[in-house]
């Protein structure tokens, strides 16, 4: 039987083991393999933790640009990094078009449909209200004129991803997308995701990745010019990057492991919630919760884990997910549940109980919800229109997921003529001399006169 833990709401030992289920949510900074920490020793010279190492790749990008550039990616991705083969070159993009193996541009295409429609219908509009006088206030959306999207590529390629966080990017009107990848089988030298890249219009694609990709992005090299915003999921090294240069350029968020709570009672299929587990745990780490008051169902949902994941390639590493960051949980009552799934905030929530639609009314802290059994988080991963870029590590209470809104700025415009000024005028003035800001004060008084 799969070793995952078990925890009984009902049990004093319950808090503390809710805490470490925590705990172990969301990038933490200090969480690395012995083999990342063997490598962390030879590039540097000595033992730093990852934040250590990011702060030093971001540094060493900022001062020396390419060449820092290089020096990490051979060191890291086994690469060597020139200027003639940085740049996918469009030929490379065509070919790779040419070469995308049956069926897949097809899906893109509809895939890309799914999602345009979805993402252009949520757009914000500007708005325009007229104020007393002839006063204009307006608030106006601008999209973004330069996008970094980052493309894991080390256990597996990603079109996914590219079409999550490219695609809302278009919608928005965002013209300037920028690739980056690292040089793997599963990155830059994919032919898939070339294609894709391609297919989406998308013409500037780097080979680069981790966290020097992020630090080239947000600064800028010799021969990638610095973006606006970067968006795209990662590693460690990855999320800690974009934590340490976001100010200087927007992000989307810093995503930690993958993360599902199954909310389930007595008329859930076990099968069904199994299957889902496992769905998540699959991304190795990935977190999966079972939450319900039907006891009998943690037995039953155990007993399935175990017959699906002994069919699995993936098995292996799914149980090992399972059991190092997965839970079966059983709350005292539905009400208990619903207050610890708001509590734990995950990025994806699944309804699976006889009154979902009541539920999910009292359930705010998710970063997508999925209702019924036949909606399964799979649908939302690949294709429904809402982008798979969401909040992980508890960070649903506060962070949203990515939208083509997040790729518009707002910008105000305010347009008062001499009616409204006047009106308005002993009121800024006042809070000014309140404020102890007289010159605030005096560029309305200085117009005054020419009002008459």
């Amino acid at each position: 039987m799969v070793a995952m833990r078990r925890i009984d709401c009902r049990s004093p030992a319950a808090a503390s083991a809710l805490a470490e289920l925590r705990r172990q949510w969301g990038p933490q900074g200090d969480l690395v393999s012995e083999q990342g920490r063997a490598l962390t020793l030879q590039v540097f010279g000595e033992p730093l933790s990852p934040k250590q190492s990011v702060e030093r790749i971001c540094q060493a990008v900022a001062a020396r640009g390419f060449t820092a550039v290089q020096e990490f990616t051979r060191a890291f991705d086994r690469f060597d990094l020139t200027l003639e083969n940085f740049r996918v070159s469009p030929g490379e993009l065509t070919a790779a078009h040419r070469a995308a193996r049956p069926g897949l541009l097809p899906l893109v295409r509809r895939v890309r449909q799914q999602l345009l429609a979805f993402q252009s219908g949520i757009l914000h509009r500007d708005a325009m209200l007229r104020g007393p006088g002839a006063a204009e206030l307006q608030l106006r959306y601008r999209p973004l004129r330069r996008v970094g999207v980052h493309v894991p590529g080390g256990a597996a390629a990603y079109p996914s991803t590219l079409l999550m966080t490219a695609v809302p990017a278009q919608a928005a009107g965002v013209h300037e997308l920028v690739v980056v990848a690292p040089p793997t089988p599963f990155g830059s030298l994919n032919t898939d995701l070339l294609a894709v890249c391609h297919e989406l219009g998308i013409a500037e694609v780097y080979r680069v990745g981790g966290a020097q990709a992020i630090a080239a992005l947000a600064h800028g090299l010799e021969t990638l010019p610095r973006v606006d915003m970067i968006v795209g999921p990662g590693n460690l090294f990855v999320a800690l990057a974009k934590r340490q240069l976001y100010g200087q350029v927007g992000i989307d968020l810093v995503a930690g492991p993958s993360e599902v709570i199954v909310l389930a009672d007595e008329s859930a299929h076990p099968e069904f919630i199994a299957a889902d587990l496992i769905a998540q745990a699959e991304h190795s780490p990935g977190a999966s919760v079972l939450v319900t008051w039907h006891a009998p169902l943690v037995d039953a949902v155990a007993a399935e884990l175990e017959r699906q994941l002994a069919g699995l390639s993936r098995g292996d590493l799914a149980r090992a997910a399972l059991e190092q960051f997965g839970a079966l949980v059983l709350a005292a009552d539905a009400d208990a549940a619903l207050e610890l799934v708001n509590e734990l905030a995950p990025e994806h929530l699944h309804i699976q109980t006889r009154e979902a639609a009541r539920h999910v009314e009292r359930l705010d802290r998710a970063g997508a919800v999925f209702i019924g059994p036949y909606s399964p988080v799979a649908v939302g991963d690949y294709l429904a229109g809402p982008s798979h870029v969401l909040p992980t590590g508890g960070t649903a209470r506060f962070a949203s997921g990515l939208t083509a809104n997040d790729f518009l700025r707002r910008q105000s415009v305010i347009q008062f003529d001499q009616a409204a000024l006047r009106q308005h005028a002993a009121d800024v003035t006042t809070l000014a001399e309140l404020e102890a800001l007289p010159g605030h004060a005096q560029s309305v008084r200085v117009r005054l006169p020419n009002l008459d």
